[in-house]
């Protein structure tokens, strides 16, 4: 986030971010800044998580080990998806600024690996969320820059210890709705929202069916004025549609709701539901089960992660990896064989 884009969002906080730009913060201040809630002094070690730095990352670890004593697993993690254009940026204010006002604390984070290009759907809507941004009890991190889905969700994962050992009770983790963001964002939230436009329930071609047999909640945002009987015509095909799906695991019925984010109509409706969501999976002890579930994916996320890692770091792979790469392009060696190949000469050699 640039000191200008911050200026924009947060002017209140501007002259003391440049003040610690300006010196060197030590990794027991930045852990004293995290457990008394301090935003900029998070968001300077939410930069060590993005880092690849060997040495940043290091730290990142210590933070994180730290932060992991400082997290009671109250947290509400909710998951926010939808296509460009659905109103995600304009739901997550209204429904934000009303769990605040409830005595919550919220963060707002965000899963983007096309960001660099795309600049995400909150790296350029985050100044329409001004009024959120602007809360004491709000804090909102856009994506960092990636070109590889598992980097950018593992470090969004790690993001959220952070700020929940900054005591932020509410999490919104959003996804731009085009891809397989869906599945890690599924991977690290309690809730999982999916947004549609009104006129979307009669053609379910449009949205795939794996997103919507991951979601929790259905939500036709936009349901004002001329567009509220197409948005309750779109609810209704949507419950209708959903008969056709198998039960979820957790036996919850898959909710399908209307509101208008842009007037604030049903959005307390929708944050009722996401509370009786959360009381169904804790009555049946399904939310602790998907959270140890959810503990087991990223173990195995992080292993692959590391041994890719370390084979594409490994001298011996990287001299001969170009001519074997050239050999598959070519039809001359198999795929198949070219791994063997290449894992062979990696736990060879050092």
């Amino acid at each position: 986030m640039s000191e200008k884009e911050n200026r924009s969002i947060n002017p209140n906080a501007s002259k003391r971010l440049r003040k610690i730009k300006k010196r060197s913060i030590s990794v027991d201040a930045l852990k004293q800044g995290i457990v008394e809630g301090d935003r900029i002094l998070l968001s300077r070690a939410i930069t060590y998580i993005e880092s690849q730095r060997p040495d940043h990352r290091e730290i990142a670890q210590e933070l994180i080990e730290f932060c992991m004593l400082h997290v009671s697993g109250q947290a509400l993690k909710i998951g926010i998806t939808g296509s460009p254009g659905v109103g995600k940026s304009t739901f997550i204010e209204t429904l934000g600024k009303q769990i605040i006002d409830r005595g919550h604390k919220l963060a707002v984070l965000a899963v983007d690996p096309s960001s660099q290009l795309s600049k995400g759907s909150i790296l350029g809507d985050k100044t329409r969320m001004e009024k959120l941004a602007n809360q004491d009890h709000a804090f909102i991190r856009p994506s960092p820059a990636g070109t590889t889905l598992g980097g950018v969700a593992r470090k969004t994962r790690e993001t959220i210890i952070l700020c929940e050992a900054a005591g932020y009770d509410t999490i919104f983790v959003e996804t731009v709705g085009v891809g397989q963001s869906e599945i890690a964002v599924h991977s690290m939230v309690d809730c999982f929202l999916l947004l549609l436009l009104p006129g979307a329930g009669d053609d379910l071609q449009g949205i795939k069916r794996g997103i919507v047999e991951m979601a929790d909640i259905i939500i036709v945002n936009k349901a004002d004025d001329e567009r509220l009987k197409l948005a309750k015509a779109s609810q209704m095909a949507y419950k209708n549609a959903l008969h056709l799906f198998p039960p979820k695991e957790n036996n919850w019925i898959p909710q399908v709701m209307i509101c208008s984010a842009l007037k604030s109509k049903y959005i307390e409706e929708v944050w009722t539901k996401i509370l009786a969501f959360k009381k169904h999976n804790e009555a049946n002890g399904f939310l602790q089960y998907k959270r140890s579930e959810q503990s087991r994916y990223w173990l195995q996320e992080s292993i692959d992660n590391q041994l890719r890692q370390l084979f594409r770091s490994n001298k011996a792979v990287a001299v001969e990896f170009a001519q074997i790469e050239k050999l598959v392009m070519a039809g001359k060696l198999s795929p198949f064989t070219a791994a063997e190949r290449l894992i062979r000469i990696f736990l060879e050699k050092p």
